[in-house]
């Protein structure tokens, strides 16, 4: 019991006057209240001595009292419970005795009508005229407002529900309340990104009326006015206009802008930058294969990645591919898992626990919406699906979510028919899922493509939401603070538990024995069991030294830890400087490659002209060839005339001579 005050107290919401008003009205430090008398008598025995040893504590101090004599069981365990608180400071006390009042009866406070010390600030409203009116001496008088309540009709709350003094607040636990807000509202729109630094909440793009939108818009969570970012001019100007679009916050002074759909979209996601501190866009540099544009998808920051999973490509196609940006050596990875994926999917919502596992839930495909829950184990890359326990939500996809601890709140959404009016928690160590609360049907909470995001205050955290399409578009924003029973087991294990109450854990557990046995008799059994507490005790300071022996080896293994982690980043760094030296040295290789290709060019060219001319050579050799034939029989002709001729003059000497003989003179035969 005093675990989970503890793990509360440090919403801040105990101050000393509601620790008085929370004391009377228990019964201590005075008459109690009409409306709380018998209210101690009405708790348990636990709660009961936890309530007054915190009592003690917060008005006394520590216990300097010597322990009572006597075997008197209830007087012994008072001074037990006392002297288990240690030197716990009062203010702390006071906490932990409103914490635990509250968690015994949640509605004591709306029933104090004889005092109300100080009202309650879970959030800071200024300018809120709708919340209380001022009187014409000046006096702040409070006044009803009308909020939606469990079924969603709208109800009247009083002003011990929701109160308005200087500032202006709002106590209502599990609850929408839509907020009053100034400044000029931005248009209404679903599916715009959303993320919140700081006490500001900035909501970028969206669709209005079938139009994609690129203003960035601010609504300052102090003052609740909304303001319209001024856009200085980056190297890439505005952004192009967007919807189905994640928002990421990151460096501290950074958005990122994911993916999304647009009219003139890109083979590839585009991840764009605003920078805070210069009020300018600019065009992430990425490395490696990025993956296809798309919309609907889901973005989650897990250290310093960015898993991106599914979503609908340009072409209307879904996706179950999952993809990882590394933001620290800007390099995109495609990722091969093993086990069943979820099948393709848009407009789901995702969220990561104890930054390992990737939890993925709902969404739709063209026909039917889903209401499964997908677990990847990032380390190992293993898809399950575990089995859902609770009241599980009914199937619905275009809702949003927000973590808180470890539990994981989903709002709004729809499944083609009708908008889903319940808001949904989920226990993400326990795979249990519980309703919070319900609100009206087609109000902007019951909406497709709104935004939530989480908002811390000194009270606690809060979750707002703005935006979402219903039939219309609207602008509104809600809030609604958890209360601490459906925070409570995140906050335990986030809070350390101080040795002083694991002391008390064990001592009033023995004395709820104690009784028990004091009322049946039994004194040798209440003997041992007191020596059991003593035994307890001893183990305690023997747990001590085993908790400090293994803090001590959890902060060496820790600072081991850091040890790698800076070595792999220093080797990650150097891989991009090899990477971006390889780069260069490609594109000079492209180069001389774009040279030597031009002159491969050239000297194929040069030696088709000289394949042409030695064909025109051949030709003229073969036409040689025909004339040396005809030449050699022309002189074979010439010399057989010669022959022949120089015969016929051969035998014309010859027969000169002959005929001379004869007496035949010379030409006398022709």
């Amino acid at each position: 019991m005093l675990a989970t005050a503890m793990a509360t107290a440090n919403s801040g919401l105990a101050y000393p006057e509601r620790f008085y008003a929370a004391a009377t009205y228990a019964g201590f430090g005075g008459s109690p209240n009409s409306a709380g008398k018998g209210i101690v008598s009405k708790l348990s025995n636990d709660s009961a001595l936890l309530l007054y040893a915190l009592y003690q504590q917060a008005t006394v101090g520590p216990c300097n009292i010597p322990k009572p004599r006597g075997w008197s069981p209830i007087e012994q365990s008072k001074w037990t419970s006392w002297t288990g608180l240690g030197k716990m400071v009062s203010t702390e006390a006071m906490r932990l005795f409103v914490k635990i009042l509250e968690e015994e009866d949640p509605g004591w406070y709306s029933r104090v009508s004889d005092f109300v010390p100080e009202p309650v600030v879970d959030v800071e409203i200024n300018h809120i005229p709708e919340v209380a009116a001022v009187s014409e001496n000046g006096n702040i008088s409070p006044e009803t407002k009308t909020i939606p309540t469990d079924n969603g009709n709208l109800s009247e709350i009083k002003d011990k529900n929701i109160v308005s003094e200087g500032p202006g607040v709002v106590c209502v636990y599990d609850k929408w309340v839509a907020l009053p807000v100034s400044g000029t509202r931005p248009k209404g729109r679903y599916e715009h990104g959303a993320a919140a630094i700081g006490d500001k909440l900035y909501i970028f793009g969206g669709n209005h009326n079938g139009r994609y939108l690129n203003d960035l818009q601010v609504l300052d969570m102090k003052s609740w006015t909304w303001s319209k970012a001024e856009i200085q001019g980056g190297k890439d100007g505005l952004p192009t206009a967007c919807a189905g679009h994640s928002l990421v916050p990151w460096d501290g002074n950074k958005l990122l802008s994911v993916a999304g759909h647009t009219k003139d979209s890109s083979e590839t996601l585009q991840v764009k930058v605003f920078d805070l501190q210069t009020s300018a866009w600019s065009t992430l540099k990425t490395y490696g294969k990025p993956p296809v544009s798309r919309g609907g998808q889901s973005v989650t920051l897990v250290g310093a990645t960015l898993v991106i999973f599914g979503g609908q490509d340009a072409k209307r196609s879904l996706l179950n591919d999952l993809h990882i940006l590394d933001l620290e050596t800007m390099t995109w990875d495609e990722m091969d898992t093993v086990g069943v994926p979820p099948s393709p999917r848009s407009d789901h919502a995702a969220a990561v626990h104890a930054d390992r596992y990737l939890l993925v839930f709902g969404g739709g495909s063209h026909a039917t919406c889903f209401n499964d829950l997908h677990v990847l184990d990032l380390q190992t890359m293993e898809w399950s699906k575990p089995t859902q326990q609770g009241e599980i939500p009914s199937p619905r996809a275009g809702h949003a979510g927000v973590t808180v601890g470890e539990n994981w709140f989903i709002v709004g959404g729809g499944d083609n028919k009708s908008g889903v009016s319940e808001t949904v928690v989920l226990n993400m160590s326990t795979l249990v899922w519980s309703v919070v609360t319900a609100v009206q049907a087609r109000v902007p909470l019951a909406s497709e493509g709104l935004s939530l995001v989480t908002s811390s205050y000194s009270t606690g955290d809060i979750l707002v939401s703005f935006g979402g399409y219903n039939g219309r578009y609207t602008n509104e924003v809600h809030v609604l603070k958890p209360s601490h029973k459906s925070t409570l087991q995140s906050k335990m294990l986030e809070t350390p538990v101080p040795d002083s109450v694991s002391a008390v854990q064990n001592v009033t557990n023995a004395t709820r024995d104690v009784e028990s046995e004091f009322e049946t008799g039994q004194e040798e059994k209440l003997r041992e069991i007191v020596m059991d507490d003593v035994a307890s005790e001893q183990r305690v300071t023997k747990g001590e030294e085993t908790n400090k022996n293994i803090l001590s080896s959890l902060k060496t293994e820790k600072e081991e830890l850091e040890s790698s982690l800076s070595k792999e980043k220093m080797w990650a760094l150097q891989l991009k400087q090899e990477l971006m030296e390889s780069e260069t040295r490609n594109m000079d290789l492209y180069k001389e490659l774009q040279s030597a290709r031009a002159q491969l060019a050239a000297e194929q060219s040069r030696c088709f002209k000289l394949e042409v001319d030695v064909a025109e050579l051949q030709q003229k050799l073969q036409r040689m060839d025909t004339l040396q034939k005809e030449l050699e029989i022309l002189r074979r002709q010439k010399a057989s005339f010669e022959e022949a001729a120089l015969n016929a003059k051969q035998r014309q000497s010859s027969a000169g001579v002959w005929g001379w003989l004869a007496g035949t003179p010379p030409g006398s035969e022709s």
